[in-house]
């Protein structure tokens, strides 16, 4: 039997055991309290308390049926030995039960939790409710308090995942604008070039027809270059901005020496290696891998607390391979939006991307980028 399914075996089985101690949970705590009416005994008090730390933590896998048990077991317990502590007992367990649930299930469910429970908590106690004014307050303040605490809990992480939700979306139409933009200035910086080499060519066609050829081929790569870059991105962008970004070079993986430059400046040295033969790449993929290598380097020098970075970059013979390692605090993935950047970047041009903390310390940022078919 493999590691996994022995590791599900365990757990399954594990699982299994825990609700079948759930279930005999109301009869133990009826013999319990049975048993005190003559004194409590240590035996029956230990298992009933391992009892009930089971089925509350059960709570958190299925809180519907643990809370079941639990309202069954203590309301049995109430009508056996109706004595102050079992009360108290009752309510408490029980409502803060009502409580997780309102925090963990929608609000048309736990309020129907929560009005059951109230009418089995004033059943079972009934004996004490006649001629007390101030214990039926009590039980709807008690609930009343533990539901609204539950529900504004549930509110607000529900607003928080939706807020996170939200800004990822902005962040990733954010990161395909910036795309859209430096493609535009890349198609720009080509058709340059092509309409140079078309001059060039249409002077020289009578009396040098060599060079005229080397311009004719010079825009056929060119302009190949540029729509095979354009087939590949432009379908994926949805989105356009009126802003304007000045038309220049684009940056590359050439330029790392400079962004090691600009990171030594601000206190981190960054160590760059290259495996395999370093060749010219599609303009589309050198620069997002240099966008990669500049968004992780800004992450280190922000958040890293480290004086060192290592980026390697592996041409291979079907892909491109980026690499950003640093020995700093780590982290968690997704604390920030440039991941978010980094990974849309990286998908639309069909790659893999990973990023998280490195068991030994620090964290790792890594890219796959396919060449086949450019």
């Amino acid at each position: 039997m493999s590691a996994m399914p022995l590791s599900r075996a365990r757990r399954v089985t594990g699982i299994a055991l825990a609700w079948c101690g759930a279930v005999l949970y109301p009869a133990v705590l009826f013999v319990t309290v049975s048993v005190g009416r003559t004194g409590f005994e240590d035996v029956y008090v230990l298992l009933s308390a391992g009892l009930t730390v089971l089925v509350m933590a059960l709570l958190r896998r299925n809180p519907l049926p643990a809370h079941a048990l639990l309202l069954t077991a203590w309301i049995l317990a109430a009508l056996e030995m109706p004595n102050g502590t079992i009360v108290g007992l009752l309510v408490l367990l029980t409502d803060v039960s009502v409580g997780y649930i309102a925090v963990t299930r929608p609000r048309k469910v736990s309020v129907s939790v929560a009005v059951v429970t109230f009418v089995l908590q004033g059943l079972s106690i009934a004996a004490f409710l006649s001629g007390n004014e101030v214990l039926p307050m009590t039980l709807i303040l008690a609930m009343a308090i533990t539901w609204m605490t539950g529900n504004s809990i549930r509110v607000r992480r529900t607003h928080a995942e939706a807020m996170r939700v939200q800004a990822t979306a902005q962040a990733v139409a954010a990161e395909r604008l910036r795309i859209a933009r430096e493609l535009h200035d890349m198609v720009a910086h080509s058709i340059g070039i092509i309409a140079i080499q078309a001059g060039v060519g249409g002077r020289v066609i009578d009396t040098q027809p060599a060079e005229a050829r080397n311009a004719l081929d010079a825009i056929e790569a060119t302009s190949r270059e540029t729509l095979s870059g354009l087939r590949r991105m432009l379908t994926a962008l949805r989105k356009d901005g009126a802003d304007s970004v000045p038309l220049g070079p684009t940056p590359g993986l050439d330029d790392l020496a400079s962004l090691a430059g600009a990171a030594a400046d601000a206190g981190v040295e960054i160590d760059i290696s290259t495996v395999g033969e370093r060749r010219p790449l599609p303009p589309d993929v050198d620069l997002s891998a240099y966008r990669i290598v500049q968004e992780a380097i800004t992450n280190v020098v922000r958040h890293a607390g480290t004086d060192n970075c290592r980026v390697a970059i592996d041409y291979r013979d079907d892909a491109l391979a980026v690499e950003v390692v640093d020995d700093g605090r780590g982290g968690m993935v997704g604390t920030g939006y440039g991941l978010v950047g980094m990974r849309e970047r990286v998908s639309l041009l069909r790659g893999e991307f990973a990023a998280g903390p490195r068991p030994e310390g620090g964290f790792r940022v890594a890219a796959r980028i396919p060449l086949e078919g450019r």
